[in-house]
């Protein structure tokens, strides 16, 4: 008997001298063709600087001319790009814009050449953020990979970082400011995140996940091989049935949430074009996600719930953002079951996890449990990590999400507002939960994966109250529909917070004061590490 074998693939051997590059885009073509001129810049920037330091560059896939763009724009592109690329070739990933990380995280997988990943430092798309999600991607992977990033590419410090990576094939930056977790003395704090992490084991606690694997955020779904050994176990939901229960709400149940918020006296920013304002019908949609993503997470007895959103109900209903701020926080619209009998949740947050990641998860379902045995507000979020510049001497970052800010971060409903979601992302609109954040004192943290475990790093901030210009600015640099907070790390340096942090998402939660910022922090690093978790302080961490 014959049989049909298939050819082995021959791949073409690399050119001396020569780097080759690669550029992972988003899914959404309007995302991809409205990003595309930054790309292009952020190339042709970092060619002149390997042009002057002696290497030919190669662009690995062509520009589709039809398409509008040189993006990767799905895993099987990605997969049929590296199939054309020598597996030895030193490989520069050049992210301009915010990227989908499955599109490359195959080639990647396989190819043997030193790996850099680079970025432009710019606030106007989010190339920083999906530089920090493809390196926790092949962090989490066990990839082994560079990263760089500057405005231009013509500063020293980043033609010395590329000199070294083309002479050496690895690149390292300074993360002294990283110390394990040391013993602790026995306290108030110890002994609450001590108790809290037995309870958790013991008592166990439920995630709902709608639809796993947002973006192609690889490093933010734990297997329950390593989730259930915390106690937390995952509800693995359908984006469908939250549509279905959408359609269940009435309009005056949803207009009901609408009144409790004007009262209150949140801002919305409405108009008539549903292709480019924020409508009425918008809200209203929006107000039904809140009410039903409620009642399904009553039904399943979830203690924090994901909705992934970008894809599949992007097309199908408004945002979720505006729900999932309202989620997180304490005083929002109350909720009842379906027969009127009981309010949902009543007197605190849901905490949601925005974009269906899992790290956030655990982060602030342990934030939510501590916070709220300190008799603190446990209302709780993520950021993006954006982009940031000096400001009166101080480096001062711009963390910013599309809309998932409880009202209290901001200050109160009266200091937020909704604004129309931007079209390239958000084709059917829903507004914002937005606002700045308010000044004061912060823990944040992030829960990832790094050599087969679960890893926490843990420090502290203070959110810093900025000219209204100087907002005005930062947010007109990035996306001004979105709720922004201007922070000042402890003890992390720009480069060293960048070289270190292991994911395009950080955990926020306020405290009244520093040393009560300090104590919470030193309860959720016990909680973490009881629960098994290898804890990491950063930076100025009073223990």
């Amino acid at each position: 008997m014959t049989y049909a074998l298939p050819q082995p693939l021959v791949l073409p051997a690399a050119e001396p001298g020569t780097v080759y590059t690669v550029a992972s885009g988003d899914l959404r073509p309007s995302a991809n063709i409205t990003g595309w001129p930054s790309q292009q810049k952020l190339e042709a920037d970092l060619a002149a600087a390997l042009t002057d330091l002696g290497r030919t560059v190669r662009r690995g896939h062509p520009v589709d001319e039809a398409k509008g763009h040189g993006f990767i724009d799905s895993q099987r592109a990605g997969i049929e790009v590296f199939k054309q690329l020598p597996p030895d070739a030193p490989l520069i990933v050049v992210e301009g814009v915010w990227q989908y990380s499955h599109h490359v995280l195959a080639g990647l997988r396989s190819h043997r050449g030193p790996i850099l990943v680079v970025a432009n430092w710019s606030g106007e798309f989010p190339g920083l953020v999906g530089l920090l999600n493809l390196t926790a991607s092949l962090t989490k992977a066990g990839i082994a990979h560079s990263v760089l990033w500057s405005e231009d590419f013509t500063d020293d410090w980043a033609r010395e970082g590329l000199r070294t990576w083309l002479e050496t094939g690895t690149l390292s930056h300074d993360t002294s400011h990283v110390r394990d977790l040391p013993p602790l003395k026995s306290d108030a704090e110890t002994e609450l995140g001590t108790a809290l992490a037995r309870q958790l084991r013991e008592e166990k606690a439920v995630i709902g996940v709608f639809d796993e694997g947002c973006m192609g955020m690889y490093n933010a779904i734990i297997d329950d091989e390593l989730l259930n050994p915390l106690g937390i176990y995952k509800e693995r939901l359908s984006q469908s049935a939250l549509v279905v229960e959408m359609n269940k709400v009435t309009d005056a149940e949803a207009g009901a949430v609408r009144d409790w918020l004007d009262a209150a006296g949140m801002t919305f920013h409405t108009g008539s074009d549903e292709a480019t304002e924020l409508t009425d019908a918008q809200l209203l949609s929006q107000f039904k996600m809140y009410i039903a993503a409620l009642r399904l997470s009553d039904d399943f007895g979830l203690d924090a719930v994901g909705i992934q959103y970008q894809q599949g109900l992007k097309d199908t209903v408004p945002a979720s953002d505006l729900a999932e701020g309202l989620l997180n926080n304490v005083e929002r619209p109350a909720v009842r079951s379906r027969d009127g009998s009981r309010e949902l949740y009543a007197g605190a947050p849901l905490p949601h996890f925005n974009e269906v990641d899992e790290g956030v998860a655990v982060d602030s379902l342990a934030t939510n449990r501590i916070w709220t045995a300190m008799g603190l507000d446990p209302a709780t979020t993520l950021h993006d990590i954006r982009w940031g510049e000096e400001y009166d001497g101080r480096f001062v970052w711009v963390f910013e999400i599309s809309g998932s800010v409880p009202a209290s971060h901001h200050g109160g409903y009266g200091k937020s507002y909704a604004k129309r979601q931007p079209p390239m992302f958000f084709p059917l609109g829903g507004g914002t939960l937005s606002g700045v954040s308010k000044p004061g004192e912060i823990v944040w943290s992030r829960v990832f994966i790094m050599d087969g475990v679960l890893h926490a790093d843990l420090g502290r901030a203070t959110v810093v109250e900025l000219p209204e210009a100087e907002t005005e600015r930062r947010l007109n640099a990035t996306n001004p529909e979105w709720p922004i907070m201007h922070a000042v790390l402890h003890g992390v340096t720009r480069d060293q917070f960048m070289a270190r942090h292991k994911a395009n998402h950080l955990n926020v939660a306020y405290a009244p004061d520093a040393d009560t910022a300090d104590k919470a922090l030193r309860a959720k690093a016990t909680m973490f590490r009881e629960l098994g978790l290898r804890v990491h302080l950063c930076g100025d961490v009073r223990m």
